[in-house]
């Protein structure tokens, strides 16, 4: 065997790892793979670099972004509450409002993350907690990207009934803020779910480009205004950004 085909067979002896493990460190790649140190650490970079393999903030090594793009098995493993929360905490200490991650879940939007150790007041978004497609920032986030068809089917069979002061009730508003979120990229909310709250969100792009989330920055409706939200959606967009990136979104 050529030193080529040895190196490409003990890549792939690396790579084989991952099927049965979803993260590992360099010492734990070393005792399964039973290759000298000196070599895996080589290839350990070469397939880095490749893309083949992502090295993370903790020094673990994951299945790379590459392989989105050639199947389901990365898809299946990722957990976008583990691809999100530091992001979300690196923005919630930026900012001191509460961060919130929402998954689509049929016509409803479920929150499954939150971040507000900074955030004296406690909102409605609890994990765990509901809410239609049409109301607040977040869950509206999701709506609006959506195919047209799809939003358009949820828009015409929906009721859209009152939570709060500043819910969406009327289906020609909906339909602007749905078009409003699609030029400029986000959503936003002033007491949709809770009265004098509001949130600014953007979306969470899958690697098929599919809108599989949604993020937001909530807080009191008083720093929701003018040049904050403003500073508050640029640095949104920027952290939404980064997740779809690491979900394969190019």
């Amino acid at each position: 065997m050529t030193n080529n085909n040895k190196t490409v067979v003990r890549s792939m002896d690396i790579l084989n790892l991952f099927i049965d493990h979803i993260e590992l460190s360099f010492q734990e790649v070393i005792e399964l793979s039973g290759i000298p140190k000196t070599t895996a650490f080589r290839m350990l970079k070469s397939l880095e670099e490749m893309e083949l393999l992502e090295k993370g903030a903790d020094a673990k090594y994951r299945l790379g972004i590459l392989f989105l793009k050639f199947g389901h098995l990365v898809s299946i493993r990722l957990d976008i509450r583990k691809i999100a929360y530091p992001i979300m905490n690196n923005l919630h200490n930026d900012t001191k409002e509460a961060i919130n991650l929402i998954v689509r879940d049929g016509d409803e939007a479920i929150y499954i993350e939150k971040v507000d150790m900074k955030q004296k007041v406690r909102l409605y978004t609890a994990i765990g907690r509901k809410s239609p497609l049409y109301a607040g920032a977040c869950p509206r986030a999701v709506l609006s990207f959506l195919p047209d068809s799809e939003i358009k089917d949820y828009v015409e069979s929906s009721e859209l009934k009152s939570f709060a002061n500043g819910t969406i009730t009327d289906k020609e508003r909906l339909y602007e803020t749905i078009a409003h979120a699609r030029e400029h990229g986000y959503t936003i909310s002033h007491s949709e779910l809770e009265n004098y709250t509001s949130a600014i969100a953007a979306p969470i792009f899958d690697h098929k480009g599919e809108v599989i989330a949604a993020m937001s920055i909530a807080g009191l409706e008083a720093n929701y205004k003018g040049e904050n939200a403003e500073i508050f959606v640029e640095k949104l967009k920027k952290a939404t950004a980064e997740i779809s990136r690491q979900l394969g979104y190019v």
